[in-house]
């Protein structure tokens, strides 16, 4: 079944509906309602070279990064997608230009990775399946259009470009029943390149806050995930995204191209 996209609900059951409005699906309401999206912003985002964190970076129509993701996630879920922002470089300037969504603190953000962002995250998202992105991708807003199929069957993925395999890229190689098998930055013969925005499910959830917990503080949360495929089966699949754009902005150039499509 597909979910009802958000401008269909209307706070009452079908008994309550009036003539001519859709019936409403409690149980496809309540996976919208209760859908969790996590955005990854502890990090320093030294490379780009500015004083503010990466994620309030100003993007050539006058928004900054960090709004179009939420502007791309109300778009997709409804106005009152639940978000929850991992902050710790400079946190109080995301909260401040951000104050209606929760908020979890990564003391540690000079010290660790996206894994363990992730994973402070995740502790506080309930049972639920989880959407998350890193907090430097400015994307197309269909990207999220085209994740609900997945996220309605609570099928747990990962957005991908086939168009092009960069070295310092996390890159990514399918089973032949085409799911991931190997996700990270040092994969040898990938076919596509991970884009930075993924769902785990609320089966795959445990395993994967499992793994997170054991790697290294310097590991990304790839490597967790690939520990869940290996060691707990985990289905993961790919989302091909190559026809729409997705820029993960680290460098200037980066944030020029990424001004080409907003």
């Amino acid at each position: 079944m597909r979910l009802p996209r958000p401008h269909r609900y209307h706070g009452r059951g079908t008994k309550g509906c009036r003539a001519g409005e859709p019936a409403v699906n409690h149980a496809l309401q309540e996976q919208i309602l209760t859908l969790q999206t996590v955005i990854l912003a502890a990090g320093m985002g030294s490379r780009l070279g500015r004083s503010l964190p990466k994620p309030l970076t100003e993007l050539g129509d006058g928004r900054s990064i960090m709004q179009q993701q939420h502007d791309n996630i109300r778009a997709a879920f409804g106005r009152e997608a639940k978000i929850t922002t991992v902050v710790g470089y400079r946190a109080e300037t995301i909260v401040e230009a951000f104050p209606d969504v929760d908020y979890v603190y990564n003391d540690r953000y000079d010290q660790t990775n996206t894994s363990k962002s992730l994973l402070r995250a995740l502790a506080k998202t309930g049972k639920g399946g989880v959407l998350w992105m890193n907090g430097d991708v400015v994307f197309d807003p269909r990207v999220l259009g085209r994740a609900i199929e997945l996220i309605e069957r609570d099928q747990s993925f990962v957005t991908v470009n086939t168009s092009k395999v960069s070295d310092e890229e996390v890159k990514y190689t399918v089973t032949p029943e085409g799911f991931i098998n190997e996700l990270s930055k040092t994969v040898k013969g990938g076919i596509g390149e991970a884009v930075g925005i993924n769902y785990i499910s609320s089966r795959d959830k445990k395993a994967f806050m499992r793994h997170l917990t054991r790697v290294d503080d310097q590991d990304y949360f790839e490597r967790g995930l690939e520990l869940a495929i290996a060691e707990d089966g985990v289905l993961l699949e790919p989302l091909d995204i190559s026809d729409l754009y997705a820029v993960e902005v680290d460098f200037a150039e980066d944030l020029e191209r990424a001004n080409l499509f907003v």
